[in-house]
């Protein structure tokens, strides 16, 4: 059977030449560099292996391909130095010609909109929406007339077409914003009352009284060229306090580059020489992204003897008693098949962007997590720090590669087939988040369009499977229509779209709760789960608007499986938490680290006061602009200043026209 062949073979570059590997043909998908002792990784491939003709002819295809590969980038580097490739160039023309054409368009009528209105300010064209017909001064200048005669048949465009649309338009993303609302105030009160019950689960005694009694825990660390996060999380999943005897590690590298794959086999090899039970897998047909290489780690033979799998994306840090504090709750559960434990940020205090992702994801595992799990023993698999029962995964049919979102593919299809979610609060695994803009537009594009994805697929399945009717009314109406669906689409229209669009159209009127009360108290909700932030209120209620463009972008490429839904780019990572972790280690004494690892980390140390320049990006400072002028407008047109906000509300289209117009012809 010939390897397959989808949108997500970018992520299966071929493996340098010289890496050791078994063609294994009984799953001719995936080829294997496994390393199962200290030197394994250098014992030369035998000849022999190479005796079966189907073996010889599936490694010179591997290798004609590979050597093609090398061909074309030679020729594409020799046309020019900035050129990607003329393919690519014409097919990222051609996703962007569109939206570049929406963009100017609605620049250009915003601006002549606002020069139009300029123009009669300063003539005394005043026009108020509450009287229906305007009386322009007469005047036997014919350049006069025409000027009035335009500006009056713009308002009567403006008061029998625009404003009705406009209208209709805002009341529809007034009525899902305030549905919206109240499932965000349910499932805070719903975390209040858990909070005054102190409902939280609990071991019972001790479930493993002896060595013997516990069970078999197999660990995976997947990663992808994770150059500065490798070498911290797999010293701290490998000081998991866990008889060694009955635990596995497996070291799941799908990198494409040969300088990184060679660090992270030398150190699953230190790490096994000092007695840890350590496996590093390397494929050479790297399909399907993160599912694809945990299914494949998963088909292992010796998998079949483990009860538990417990995953650690390449930047977590789990504490030395993860297991004993998440293992022990499968304990006289059978039907238990999921505990996922919360995440703590070791770099949100970097810059504002991750303070402000921290405000959003306390929130998203302080209440979503909790109150879902508490009360509905169902939530979304976080992808990582969770210990899954393998039976659960083997029986909801694997890990699959349909998705950009496997995690919680696996998770619908568990909760279809019958197993309960459980989520600990209290046990913290730490990770970071993306530092910089770039990398979490791509992460938050990925999280928004794959859920929609995920709904086309599995919503048959949904209406088929023999679950409770209002476990399905959940799932389709909650977890993915009102959460995944309409929450994007009100945000990104009303603040995004309408509130801008009522600065030019006046007659379409916006309640004042919609644009200031509502919006602020439901900041403050978001906000108390992470009570040190209530001084970023102001710009996380602008940046989380204004993010809702991207957002929005990505469930209906989702939605309508467009090309960009396709798309699984690695988060970049810092590493800068296993600066800190490393230091303390040395600290504790533990002989983990070599010396070398720590000088540069000790000269480092010191050095904390310096200050880094954060990045300002024009384009959502803009919009943001642009937002909150839009929003005081409403209190202060009565007043006579609506012109001027006007006028700053335009250099604010001008700013994010030009913005959105530089960066599509980059």
């Amino acid at each position: 059977m010939a390897p397959r062949l989808n949108l997500f073979e970018w992520w299966g570059k071929e493996t340098p030449r010289g890496t050791p590997v078994i063609v294994k043909m009984e799953n001719p998908s995936f080829s294997i560099v496994e390393i199962g002792g200290a030197d394994a990784a250098f014992k030369p491939v035998e000849k022999s292996r190479l005796k079966n003709a189907k073996q010889v002819r599936w490694i010179l295809l591997l290798r004609a391909s590979r050597a093609a590969a090398a061909v074309a980038r030679g020729l594409v580097a020799a046309g020019g130095k900035r050129i990607k490739g003329v393919g690519a160039a014409n097919e990222k023309l051609g996703k962007g010609k569109l939206m570049l054409k929406i963009i100017k368009l609605f620049l250009l009528a915003a601006l002549a909109a606002l020069a139009l209105e300029a123009a009669a300010h300063f003539k005394g064209l005043h026009y108020y929406p509450e009287k229906p017909r305007i009386k322009l001064p007469r005047t036997s200048d014919d350049i006069e007339g025409l000027f009035r005669s335009i500006y009056a048949a713009w308002l009567d465009l403006r008061r029998q077409y625009l404003a009705p649309f406009l209208q209709s338009l805002s009341t529809l993303c007034v009525a899902l914003f305030t549905i919206q609302s109240l499932d965000r105030l349910i499932l805070c009160l719903g975390c209040f009352y858990i909070k005054l019950k102190k409902i939280k689960p609990t071991i019972n005694g001790d479930p493993f009284p002896g060595r013997a009694a516990f069970p078999m825990v197999l660990v995976q660390i997947p990663m992808c060229n994770e150059r500065e996060v490798y070498e911290m999380s797999i010293s701290a999943v490998c000081q998991l306090d866990w008889p060694k005897e009955r635990l596995l590690i497996q070291v799941l590298d799908d990198s494409d580059d040969e300088s990184i794959q060679c660090m992270i086999r030398n150190e699953v090899t230190r790490w096994r020489e000092k007695g840890v039970n350590i496996i590093y897998r390397h494929r050479l047909v790297r399909t399907g992204y993160k599912a694809g290489n945990l299914n494949s780690a998963m088909s292992c033979d010796y998998v079949k003897d483990y009860e538990f799998v417990a995953i650690f994306d390449a930047d977590f840090q789990p504490a030395h008693d993860f297991l004993k504090l998440t293992v022990p709750h499968f304990e006289g559960k059978p039907e238990l098949g999921l505990v996922q434990t919360r995440w703590a940020f070791v770099n949100k205090d970097e810059n504002l962007l991750t303070r402000l992702q921290n405000i959003n994801l306390c929130f998203h595992f302080e209440v979503e997590q909790q109150v879902n799990g508490v009360l509905l023993n169902f939530f979304g698999f976080n992808g990582t720090a969770g210990v899954w029962r393998i039976e659960a995964l083997e029986d909801s049919g694997g890990w699959l590669d349909r998705t950009t979102v496997e995690d919680m593919d696996i998770a619908v299809r568990a909760h279809l087939k019958g197993w309960s979610f459980m989520y600990l609060n209290d046990v913290k695994v730490l990770c970071e988040v993306p530092e910089s803009f770039e990398a979490y537009r791509k992460q938050q594009h990925r999280w928004h369009s794959g859920p929609m994805q995920l709904f086309r697929l599995c919503l048959p399945a949904v209406v088929k499977s023999k679950i409770s009717i209002w476990k399905k009314a959940n799932l389709i109406l909650l977890f993915f229509l009102l959460r995944k669906l309409i929450l994007p689409f009100y945000s990104f229209t009303l603040f995004c779209v309408v509130l801008p669009l009522t600065m030019f159209v006046p007659e379409a009127e916006l309640p004042v709760w919609i644009v200031c009360y509502v919006p602020v108290v439901m900041t403050v909700l978001n906000i108390l789960p992470a009570p040190k932030s209530l001084a970023f209120i102001a710009p996380y209620l602008l940046f989380e608007n204004t993010m809702s463009v991207t957002k929005f972008n990505a469930m209906v490429s989702g939605l309508f499986q467009l090309g960009s839904s396709y798309e699984w780019i690695v988060t970049k990572k810092a590493g800068r938490s296993s600066e800190p972790d490393l230091l303390a280690a040395s600290d504790r004494g533990v002989k983990a680290f070599h010396d070398d690892d720590l000088s540069p980390l000790e000269e480092q140390k010191g050095q904390q006061s310096v200050k880094k320049t954060n990045k300002i990006y024009r384009k959502e400072l803009a919009l943001a602009f642009l937002l909150l002028t839009a929003s005081v407008r409403s209190l202060l047109s009565a007043h006579g200043l609506h012109f001027y906000f006007l006028l700053f509300q335009g250099f604010a289209f001008l700013l994010v026209g030009l913005d959105l117009i530089g960066e599509q012809m980059a």
